[in-house]
């Protein structure tokens, strides 16, 4: 089930929870992906607040929104990039994208097989991904206060074992959000404490969103051709026989 588009925009630029929430993921996103020049980076799901930093030096931000949930014009102030489309069939050419961002997208789809594939086919060699989803073992994901509240929530083990199913190759994992999913004044104040012993303690303490880069994996062509066999490969590396005087 996909959260309407009010609200996750009321929860991420309207509350404060929400808001820190967004520096939390947006800074881990920034650790893994410091810089997008020249690339081509969309977002899927409700992803625009994480994509921001690359508006100035990438060469083209796109921000998919899925249908049951709605769209909304991202960036404020500025040409809008955000486009409505259906969750499973975006409208972009195959092997477009050098990044591609999913919040809010993977656990809400009902469709997570066909989802999966779409975003596998608009990758390009060498394209990474990063997938952002609700963390079972953390308190965000039991609290419908927060939109990481719905959908499935995932294990490490769980979405790694996904993502490889459909052609993707986990190469480093995150997590965040350490702090409480709570409005209340004493945690939004103490926010950035928790965060920091979150990534100190994270063996014991479970970050309520769980990050994975993956990349797409490419598997070498096993069609018919010619091809070519030498059977004895360092004979051409033999000194050649003398010929006998006639």
């Amino acid at each position: 089930m996909h959260l309407d588009v009010q609200d996750l925009r009321n929860f991420y630029y309207r509350s404060t929870l929400g808001r820190a929430a967004q520096k939390a993921v947006r800074d881990e996103v920034l650790m893994l992906w410091p810089e997008a020049k020249g690339m081509t980076v969309a977002g899927y799901g409700f992803a625009v607040p994480l994509l921001r930093p690359y508006l100035p030096d990438a060469r083209r931000v796109i921000g998919l929104m899925p249908a049951p949930q709605g769209v909304m014009p991202w960036p404020a102030g500025m040409p809008n990039v955000s486009v409505l489309c259906e969750e499973t069939l975006w409208p972009i050419e195959t092997g477009h994208l050098d990044r591609l961002v999913m919040m809010h997208g993977l656990e809400t789809c009902e469709r997570p097989a066909d989802l999966l594939t779409e975003a596998f086919r608009v990758l390009g060699p060498g394209g990474k991904a990063l997938f952002i989803v609700p963390h079972r073992a953390g308190m965000w994901s039991r609290s419908d206060a927060t939109p990481f509240g719905y959908g499935r929530p995932y294990s490490i083990g769980q979405l790694e074992a996904q993502l490889r199913q459909f052609g993707f190759m986990p190469e480093r994992n995150r997590a965040t959000l350490y702090q409480p999913p709570s409005h209340k004044r004493f945690w939004r104040k103490t926010g950035r404490v928790w965060e920091s012993m979150g990534k100190t303690l994270s063996p014991v303490v479970a970050g309520g969103v769980l990050m994975v880069e993956a990349s797409k994996r490419v598997h070498a062509s096993s069609g018919p051709g010619l091809r070519a066999v030498v059977r004895k490969p360092l004979g051409v590396l033999a000194p050649k026989p003398e010929t006998a005087p006639v």
